[in-house]
């Protein structure tokens, strides 16, 4: 067995292989950049080492920096986690030639499944269903158009390479698919270098199993049972469950089959997922993930296995210690992975510093973050996966709800409120998962902001009434409902009419000078402001703070200017769009602290403003 391990990522998947290799007698060393100083992933290895600029390429991307790294280390092996040089044939063989052990398959193994038609190709050959389509290689517009019609719509024009949804594109009807063309080669071209496309017969309310295997260099190819990865949003998990359900027996038994095909067919070693796209009975390969994969928790909470020793002990030489008469499901497992996106915004992605964090007990945290840490936009947005299990179903998706709005995250905007409603969907609680749910749920997925926002400022008041009715000499005594005061983040003030003992105080986190009422996983920040009157709370000072880290493109007020309800104040460039920041009352600026051209970071203030 290896002694020293690089692991040639960073973020939960890094702490989570150091956890492993720790515990195994291993030394763990992990490789950060100039955006990664002091990141928890560093933090939870034997030894950190710097690669490079912030840029992925020249740090993560970079296989120079990396085998520098591992020589640094003294590394015999290197665990190349998910995402960034995971599925890199060229990495592979610049570590044989390096004399640094890959901890995953081979360069060919990778190659052969690493893009779409090829791969698709060849588990024809090997008696594996494949999606109906196009997978030639004239790439004209006319053969496309032929083709297409030939498959029929709607269709999904697909990139050859790469993932993650990029390169992607649903095409109802024909008079669609000259656009569809364009966008999804210009696309992949721009994220891998790979313009070419295939065509796919577009399944509306498919599912995504997969299944997960583990090969050894001893000939030994198992499958470790399925997964369920319906729940997308941009064509990305976000919930996953194990074993899949409401899937027929015969089914799910031809499914392991084509998956342990499938990995003989390319002489598969260590670990990886082979993906289909079921249709009621039916289902199609569509890809093969040469990698550890996100959601592999799920296998290891039903299986009682260590996916990650599994990885290494292969990778060291050795045959695995398990049957697959062994495998059998105990119980069921749900994940779920917490973004610093903003479900609000088409889950756009956000940063900042999280100011406050606490996670539910009794359930697997996966993390890539402590309480004061900085998320940077630099790389993925994930910040954690909540893993839960339980004896059936029912009792591990009550857990997964129950953990979920018992999460606090404060300082970055998360999608916990979507996982929260995904997770309590009548579709979702009866088993019935398809990929566009969160699609055809749009808008409606979520609860309108303003009730939101009015029913945490009743709970916010009915909390500080039960508070203070604590006291003896608290002027809240009586039963009647009394007035609270409080002001909103943006600045406006509001005047509560509330009766105390009606709040879950759980759900509401008082402080000094302001109270915190989390609904759905949604942090609302209040002010306490002394006084009750509704004259009283006319006046009042709030902070316009920046919602994302962004570029300030204007500033449209100076101070001591009156500006009105709705008036634009301040313009701000985030993730490539243009964002307007307006007045939330009446009022007068007192103070102006950006200019134009200013770079600023989530919930930088911005300006003040004293309401009129």
């Amino acid at each position: 067995m290896f002694k020293t391990l690089l692991i040639a990522n960073r973020g939960e998947i890094a702490c989570r292989v150091a956890r492993t290799a720790q515990r195994m007698g291993i030394r763990a060393i992990a490789v950060y950049s100039d955006a990664d100083v002091g990141a928890l992933h560093t933090r939870a290895a034997d030894g950190a080492i710097h690669i490079g600029p912030a840029n992925a390429r020249d740090s993560y991307l970079n296989i120079e920096a990396l085998l520098s790294a591992a020589r640094q280390a003294g590394a015999e092996a290197i665990h190349p986690g998910y995402g960034f040089l995971s599925q890199s044939a060229e990495f592979v063989e610049a570590c044989a030639n390096a004399g640094v052990r890959f901890v995953g398959p081979s360069a060919n193994a990778m190659r052969l499944m690493g893009v779409k038609d090829q791969s698709k190709s060849l588990m024809q050959k090997a008696g594996v269903p494949v999606v109906p389509g196009y997978l030639g290689e004239r790439q004209d517009e006319a053969t496309l158009i032929r083709e297409a019609k030939r498959v029929g719509f709607p269709l999904l024009v697909k990139a050859v390479a790469g993932g993650g949804g990029k390169g992607m594109r649903v095409v109802p009807a024909a008079a669609d698919l000259p656009v569809a063309l364009a966008a999804a080669r210009g696309e992949a071209e721009r994220a891998f270098g790979n313009g070419r496309v295939m065509l796919e017969r577009y399944i509306e309310r498919a599912r995504h199993v997969e299944v997960q295997v583990i090969a050894d260099s001893q000939g030994n190819t198992l499958h470790l049972l399925e997964r369920d990865c319906s729940l997308q949003r941009r064509y990305q998990k976000i919930i996953e469950e194990a074993p899949a359900p409401d899937l027929a027996a015969a089914v799910r038994a031809r499914l392991h089959e084509a998956a342990v095909a499938a990995a003989r067919a390319v002489q598969y070693e260590n670990a990886g997922t082979v993906e289909f796209v079921v249709d009621g009975e039916e289902f199609f390969f569509l890809e093969m993930n040469t990698r550890l994969q996100v959601e592999h928790p799920i296998t290891e909470a039903v299986l009682g296995l260590d996916l990650v020793e599994l990885q290494l002990r292969v990778a060291a030489g050795e045959p695995l210690q398990i049957k697959q008469a062994d495998i059998q499901a105990r119980g069921h497992a749900f994940e779920a992975r917490v973004y610093a996106e903003d479900p609000r915004r088409s889950f756009l992605p956000t940063g900042g510093r999280v100011r406050k964090l606490s996670w539910p007990a009794g359930v697997r945290i996966d993390a890539a973050v402590e309480q004061g840490d900085r998320i940077v936009t630099d790389y993925d947005a994930l910040l954690a996966k909540l893993i839960v299990h339980g004896p059936d179903r029912d009792c591990a998706l009550t857990q997964l709800q129950r953990a979920l709005s018992a999460c606090r995250i404060e300082g970055v905007t998360t999608n916990l409120a979507a996982l929260i409603a995904l997770a309590s969907d009548p579709e979702v609680e009866a088993g019935r998962v398809f990929t566009r749910l969160i699609d055809e749920r749009g808008d409606k997925l979520l609860s309108d902001v303003a009730i939101q926002s009015d029913k945490a400022a009743a709970l916010a008041a009915a909390a500080l009434l039960g508070e203070e009715s604590l006291s003896p000499a608290s002027p809240w005594d009586c039963k009647s409902a009394a007035p609270v005061r409080l002001q909103r983040a943006d600045g406006d003030s509001i005047v509560v009419h509330a009766t105390p003992g009606s709040v879950e105080h759980s759900a509401v986190q008082i402080e000094t000078d302001r109270v915190t009422v989390w609904l759905d996983g949604e942090p609302h920040v209040f002010a306490r402001v002394s006084g009750s009157s509704s004259a009283e709370a006319k006046t009042g000072h709030g902070t316009v703070r920046a919602p994302m880290p962004g570029v300030v493109l204007a500033v449209h007020v100076k101070e001591g200017e009156a500006v009105s309800r709705g008036q634009p104040l301040v313009v701000m460039e985030a993730m490539k769009m243009e964002h307007t920041l307006t007045a939330s009352g009446a009022g007068t600026i007192s103070e102006v602290r950006v200019g134009k051209g200013d770079r600023v970071r989530d919930g930088d203030p911005l300006l003040t403003l004293t309401s009129a």
